[in-house]
């Protein structure tokens, strides 16, 4: 009876606990459900940005790479003008051999406007248009004047101008200076481009409906923007806040509104290597989070749909989890790699050592190591810039990795332009031939270098070899892989160096304690 009684008091009890519960757990989820609602839609508003910047970095790299294909030609075309210039066979010619001579088929190009030869007083000298050149002057424009007063210019990018000689087209000088022997001036070597060129470039790319794209040199002077505008073309932009930002990095990416008409935009802006342009590709802010505003309304309405939200809120779980998966697992991946080269990095190298040396000295196995070192390369980085100093380090590892095919080889990125192999259950002469391998491929690529006695990126390289009578500790074996490498770069680089290192024996330690 005692326990009907007791039974009869706790149900009761237990049905006054589930109104709350359940009340208090219903809106539990609600709110959770709102909370993880409202940060999935900011995670997404935030995917939106970052989609619109990569879009944005693929227009750019495109026009980007027309632009200096295009402007490449034109340079060579002028160089070899300039050098024709120097030949007295050449102008002694007749005129129409004289300008094929001078002028390669980028005279014809849709695009060029005009290609002159103008004298020291900006006289049209010879015109690529014709035979006999047409009467204009143009020592006062401002490429001719760059170009008298400062003799070291090179190739010269100027600003818009209106042509005298086509009825005032719009276009851009690309010039080079003529020098006589002695160094004096003697003219110049002109082509005009339209901006006509720049006009169908852009307009043919597709930036949305209040998208902007434009080439500005680095001084501020507008050359070309899509929307097009022509009162905007060879204005100066240096003093906007839009434009203060391209000069703070090579490249680079972040929200800002245009001087110009005043829509808020995300830039993406990225300075030509070769030229003193920057090309910049802008999205409004209004086209990027179209989509993103529609989405997030319908997902507001749908959120009130209590069984629906908890079916959503089941599947942004599950997503979830699996992206954080993922996330974890690259991450993992990218902590024991060089971001840069794909090789091991630093602390993979470590734990490497630290494996195959206990199990070279449990199994009494050799052990070899290669330390190599890019020669010159500091001075390689200063003279033609950190990204071609990348470029040569992916190289370099290229090479490496083609040469440890076994499984328990390894490579790695020991530090800057330092590279370990790790080689276990290697004989000296192995992991000799396997270091002058890497160092002939190396040096086989060609990579220019001026800066190099060999002209070019070279490795010098240290081996190492343990062998089982050898009582040592890995530390000092990474110390004679490093001498030896000194040592191969002392005796004149580009090279391989075996270690001279004395280890003491662990035979003759062993007796000398008997």
């Amino acid at each position: 009876m005692r326990n009907v009684t007791d039974s009869c008091r706790w149900f009761p009890f237990k049905q006054d606990l589930q109104g709350p519960f359940i009340t208090t757990a219903g809106v539990v989820i609600a709110v959770l459900m709102a909370t993880i609602c409202a940060a999935v839609l900011y995670q997404s508003r935030i995917d939106a940005m970052d989609r619109a910047t990569d879009a944005s970095r693929n227009v750019a790299l495109l026009a980007e790479r027309d632009i200096e294909r295009t402007f490449e030609l034109y340079a060579l075309s002028l160089q070899a003008a300039v050098d024709g210039m120097s030949d007295p066979e050449v102008l002694a010619a007749a005129p129409q051999l004289r300008n094929l001579a001078l002028f390669d088929r980028a005279a014809t190009a849709t695009h060029l406007g005009s290609m002159l030869v103008l004298n020291a007083e900006g006289n049209v000298l010879i015109d690529a248009a014709s035979n006999v050149p047409r009467k204009a002057n143009f020592a006062d424009r401002e490429y001719f004047q760059v170009h008298r007063d400062q003799p070291d210019v090179g190739l010269y990018v100027g600003r818009p101008y209106a042509s005298r000689l086509r009825g005032g087209s719009l276009s851009i000088p690309l010039s080079r200076r003529i020098s006589r022997p002695d160094g004096s001036f003697a003219g110049i070597v002109l082509i005009a481009v339209q901006l006509e060129y720049f006009h169908n470039l852009f307009s043919a790319l597709s930036l949305g409906p209040h998208g902007s794209i434009a080439l500005i040199r680095r001084d501020g002077t507008m050359i070309m923007r899509q929307p097009y505008d022509e009162k905007v073309i060879g204005s100066d932009i240096h003093n906007a806040s839009t434009f203060k930002q391209f000069l703070l990095a090579a490249e680079g990416s972040f929200s800002g509104t245009s001087t110009i008409d005043g829509i808020q935009r995300r830039y993406y802006f990225k300075s030509l290597s070769n030229l003193p342009l920057i090309i910049m590709v802008a999205e409004a802010h209004s086209d990027i989070y179209a989509a993103w505003r529609h989405r997030a309304f319908t997902i507001a309405v749908v959120l009130g749909m209590l069984v629906i939200a908890f079916i959503g809120l089941s599947i942004a779980l599950g997503t979830q989890m699996k992206r954080r998966r993922l996330a974890e697992s690259e991450l993992a991946m990218l902590a024991r790699t060089d971001g840069l080269t794909g090789l091991n990095n630093r602390r993979t190298l470590d734990e490497i050592l630290d494996q195959e040396w206990r199990r070279a000295r449990r199994n009494g196995s050799m052990l070899s190591l290669l330390f190599m070192d890019i020669d010159r390369f500091k001075n390689y980085n200063d003279a033609y810039g950190h990204q071609a100093g990348d470029e040569a380090l992916v190289a370099v590892a290229k090479c490496i990795g083609h040469n440890i095919r076994r499984p328990g080889d390894s490579a790695a990125r020991y530090g800057g332009e330092e590279f370990m192999v790790v080689l276990p259950d290697t004989t000296q002469d192995g992991a000799v031939n396997i270091a002058e391998s890497i160092r002939m491929q190396v040096s086989a690529l060609s990579i220019k270098n001026r800066e190099s006695e060999y002209g070019h990126i070279t490795t010098s390289v240290g081996v190492v070899t343990w062998t089982p009578e050898w009582e040592t500790d890995v530390a000092a074996l990474i110390h004679a892989a490093d001498q030896a490498l000194y040592n191969a770069k002392t005796a004149g680089r580009n090279r391989v160096a075996l270690s001279t290192a004395h280890f003491p024996s662990y035979a003759l330690d062993k007796q000398a304690s008997t």
